[in-house]
C-alpha cells in the first residue's frame, strides 16, 4: 500500500514538474506574440502620424483610417470589407428590394471587376451585361488596383445620369456599353406557365423572396386549374447572385418535408449552426428540376444543393460559382460596419460549396445566340425549313375520319409542340428543363 501510494505521489510530482516545463516556454511564447502585436501597433501609430504630418496634402484623418481598416479587412478575402455609414444604410436598403444602380451582382479577381450576375430587368441587364464579364474601365479611368467598394462606387451615381463600362468577355475583343442608371426594384420572384409546367424564376433572395414564392405557385396553381393539371416546376436560379441565409432556408423548406438543409462551420465548433427543413412541400411533391449557371451564387447554392443531395430535384445547367461563405455583418461605433467571413456553407452531403460549386446533375450549356438575321434571310430561311408534307400534294385525299374536337385536338397538340420548339430557341436550358418534366409525367407517378 505504502509503494502504490508512493508511486501514485511520485506519478504528481512528475506530472507538475512536467506541466511547468511545458507551460514555462508557452506562456513565454503567448507573452512574445502580445510582444509583437503591440509592437505592429505601434508602427501603425507611426505611419499614421507621419503621414498626418509630412504628407504633400493634408489628409482627411477620418477617412484614413477607414482606408486602413478596409485595407485589413479586405487582404482576408473577396467578401469581408468595411462598411462606411451611408454604404451600411445602403446596403439594408437593398435587402429591402429596391435601391439605385446598374443592377450588377460584383466581385473582384485579378485586381478587375467581375459580374457575378446581372439581375432581371435592370439597365445592366437589358444593356447586355452577362455572367463572367470583366469590367476594366468606368468612363474611360482603369478599375486596376482599386478596392472593390472603390470600383462600386465609380459606378455609382444619380439617377438617369449615363455611364460607360469597358467590358471583356471571352472570346470577343474589348468592348463599351453605355448604360443609364436607374432606381432598381427588384421583384424577388416571377412566374410563368409553360404547357402544364410552372416555372417559378428567383432573381434574389431579400426579405420578400419566400412571400413572393408562395403568391406566384398560388398564382400559377390557379391559372392552370388546380394541381392535378401541374405536371412538375422549374425553380430557375440562373445568375441569381444569393442574398439572405434564412431565406434561402425558407425557399427550401417548401420544397422538403424533412432533413438537413444546410450547415454552417465556423473557426470555433460553437460557432457552427445546422439547418432543418420541416414538413410540408408547397408542391405536394410534384416533380422538380432546378436551373443553375455560373451567375448562381451563395443562397442560390445552398437551395440547389439541398434539393440535389435530397434527391428531390434535377439539377440541371452549369456549375454554379462557388461563393460557400458566410458573412456577419457587424455594426460598429460611428454607426458603421464590418462584413466579416465568419463561416463556410456545407450542403447536407457535407460538401463545401467554397470555390467548388454546385455542380448538376444534367450539364446543359445555354448555346450563344446566334447574329440577327435580316428580313430577306428570315424569309428564305423560314421557307427552306418547312416541312413538305402529304396535305401539301395536289389531289391529296382528306381526313373524314376524325371529328371536329379530334381535330381541334390535333391542332392545340401541334401548337404547343411549336412552342416548344420557339422556346429551345429562345432559351434552350428551360427548354431542356421543362422536357425532363414532360418525360417524367409520361412515366406517370412511382408506385
Amino acid at each position: 500500500m505504502k509503494k502504490f501510494a508512493m508511486a501514485a505521489l511520485g506519478g504528481t510530482v512528475a506530472g507538475a514538474l512536467l506541466a511547468t516545463q511545458v507551460a514555462g516556454p508557452l506562456i513565454a511564447q503567448e507573452a512574445g506574440q502580445k510582444s509583437s502585436v503591440y509592437a505592429q501597433l505601434d508602427l501603425f501609430g507611426d505611419v499614421f502620424e507621419r503621414i498626418r504630418a509630412q504628407y504633400v496634402e493634408e489628409v482627411d484623418e477620418a477617412k484614413l483610417i477607414e482606408a486602413a481598416i478596409n485595407g485589413m479587412l479586405t487582404s482576408l478575402d473577396p467578401h469581408s470589407s468595411y462598411l462606411p455609414p451611408k454604404d451600411f444604410d445602403d446596403m439594408q436598403v437593398q435587402t429591402r428590394g429596391e435601391f439605385g444602380g446598374l443592377g450588377i451582382e460584383v466581385t473582384q479577381e485579378e485586381g478587375f471587376v467581375k459580374v457575378v450576375s446581372p439581375i432581371d430587368g435592370t439597365p445592366a441587364d437589358e444593356a447586355g451585361i452577362e455572367a463572367g464579364d470583366f469590367i476594366t474601365h468606368v468612363d474611360g479611368e482603369s478599375v486596376l488596383g482599386l478596392t472593390l467598394d472603390q470600383a462600386v462606387e465609380m459606378m455609382r451615381g444619380p439617377v438617369g445620369s449615363e455611364i460607360v463600362i469597358t467590358v471583356v468577355r471571352q472570346g470577343v475583343e474589348p468592348f463599351d456599353v453605355t448604360i443609364i442608371r436607374d432606381t432598381i426594384k427588384l421583384t424577388a420572384v416571377r412566374s410563368r406557365i409553360q404547357g402544364d409546367t410552372v416555372v417559378l424564376r428567383i432573381t434574389t433572395f431579400n426579405d420578400q423572396t419566400y412571400a413572393n414564392l408562395e403568391a406566384e405557385w398560388e398564382k400559377s396553381v390557379e391559372e392552370l386549374g388546380g394541381m392535378d393539371n401541374v405536371n412538375g416546376v422549374v425553380l430557375d436560379l440562373r445568375n441569381n447572385p444569393g442574398g439572405l441565409l434564412p431565406q434561402a432556408i425558407k425557399v427550401s423548406d417548401a420544397f422538403l418535408d424533412a432533413g438537413e438543409i444546410v450547415s454552417t462551420r465556423g473557426r470555433e465548433p460553437q460557432d457552427s449552426d445546422r439547418y432543418n427543413a420541416t414538413k410540408g412541400d408547397l408542391t405536394s411533391g410534384k416533380p422538380l428540376v432546378v436551373l443553375i449557371n455560373g451567375g448562381s451564387a451563395s443562397a442560390s447554392e445552398i437551395v440547389a444543393g439541398a434539393l440535389k443531395d435530397h434527391r428531390r430535384a434535377i439539377v440541371v445547367g452549369t456549375k454554379s460559382f462557388g461563393k460557400g461563405s458566410v458573412q456577419t455583418v457587424m455594426p460598429l461605433k460611428g454607426d458603421g460596419a464590418m462584413r466579416l467571413t465568419t463561416a463556410r456553407y456545407y450542403t447536407p452531403s457535407g460538401r463545401s460549396i467554397q470555390a467548388l460549386g454546385v455542380a448538376p446533375d444534367i450539364v446543359v450549356e445555354q448555346p450563344p445566340r446566334p447574329p440577327a438575321a435580316t428580313t430577306e434571310e428570315a424569309e428564305e430561311t423560314s421557307a427552306a425549313a418547312r416541312a413538305r408534307s402529304e396535305a401539301d400534294l395536289r389531289g391529296a385525299l382528306g381526313n373524314d375520319s376524325m371529328t371536329e374536337d379530334e381535330r381541334k385536338q390535333a391542332e392545340e397538340e401541334l401548337q404547343r409542340a411549336e412552342a416548344a420548339a420557339k422556346l429551345r430557341e429562345e432559351d434552350y436550358q428551360l427548354a431542356y428543363a421543362i422536357d425532363i418534366l414532360k418525360g417524367l409525367s409520361a412515366l406517370g407517378p412511382n408506385d
